[in-house]
């Protein structure tokens, strides 16, 4: 009996002796971006709880729900402690994109619907990132320019005073370009702003400004030039488009396309009329009032 009570009062000593155990549970979830996860903490002997959900967001709620914006294998830690004894525990959340990701963007002059592309994944996943974290709203269509685009996405542009030059501005990570033959500066083309070459040999992109392209009507001799100086071979679609609705070939792989407006198009139209200052930026402000994923 006194062996047994020993014996007892030894497991007792080392169980409360022992440190805490992280454990959790990923209950089911849509894995199409933007997806909401809840996570059930089934950890033991734990007074705080540190998530790091591998998309550079983190917890310390007991059981939190996280909704993952870029694509790809993210994995989950979960790290419990107790005093200065702490436990890891992970697992690999898989989140991927619709084959057609759509946007509508509204501004102070009309909605339009944009389609993200799928072949430039990191700008894909920027963007929805900015728009799931209210980024674009109040900013500012800061850079207008009749006939070739319509720029925006500066962080100073939000109630930026009268005559304030505008177009510096954005988060402090560029994007890698990410170039297609098949992505073009048509009409009604997305693509991302940049600094220029000289202290920016690699064409990375803004993190957060973009332009929105009008352009105008290319010939079939001008379309053969660029693709002759680029190295490119227009599709028969892309040479229509250039021809009968316009764009802007001279910027075709200098700045990376990452979607297109597919509905509203007159809505860059309506933005490119405005008049402007000699810094290009519109006497009246054309605002974006919201973005919002809607497939």
């Amino acid at each position: 009996m006194t062996i047994f009570r020993l014996s007892l009062f030894f497991l007792l000593f080392i169980y409360a002796c022992a440190g805490p155990k992280s454990a959790f549970e990923v209950l089911p979830y849509q894995s199409n971006a933007p997806a909401k996860v809840i996570f059930v903490n089934k950890s033991q002997k734990a007074s705080s709880y540190f998530w790091d959900f591998g998309d550079g967001n983190s917890s310390t709620n007991v059981n939190p729900e996280h909704k993952f914006i870029k694509s790809g294998k993210h994995t989950v830690t979960l790290t419990a402690q107790t005093d200065k004894k702490v436990h890891k525990s992970s697992q690999e959340i898989l989140i991927t994109i619709d084959n057609e990701c759509l946007i509508e963007m509204t501004t102070n002059m009309g909605s339009m619907t944009i389609q993200l592309y799928d072949e430039t994944p990191l700008h894909r996943d920027n963007f929805l990132k900015l728009i799931e974290s209210g980024y674009y709203e109040d900013l500012l269509f800061h850079r207008v320019i009749k006939g070739f685009m319509v720029q925006g996405g500066d962080p100073d542009s939000k109630n930026a005073p009268e005559g304030k030059r505008l177009g510096l501005g954005g988060p402090v990570y560029n994007i890698p370009a990410e170039f297609n033959d098949t992505l073009v500066h048509i009409k009604g083309v997305l693509a991302a702003a940049r600094q220029g070459d000289g202290v920016n040999p690699k064409k990375e992109s803004s993190g957060s400004q973009f332009y929105i392209v009008q352009g105008k009507p290319v010939s079939a001799i001008q379309l053969e030039n660029f693709e002759l100086q680029k190295g490119i071979k227009y599709t028969d679609s892309a040479k229509m488009i250039y021809q009968e609705m316009g764009g802007a070939p001279q910027l075709d792989k200098e700045y990376t396309v990452f979607g297109r407006v597919i509905d509203g198009l007159d809505i860059i139209d309506t933005i490119a009329e405005q008049a402007t200052d000699n810094t290009d930026r519109p006497l009246k402000d054309v605002k974006i009032i919201s973005v919002k994923v809607i497939k």
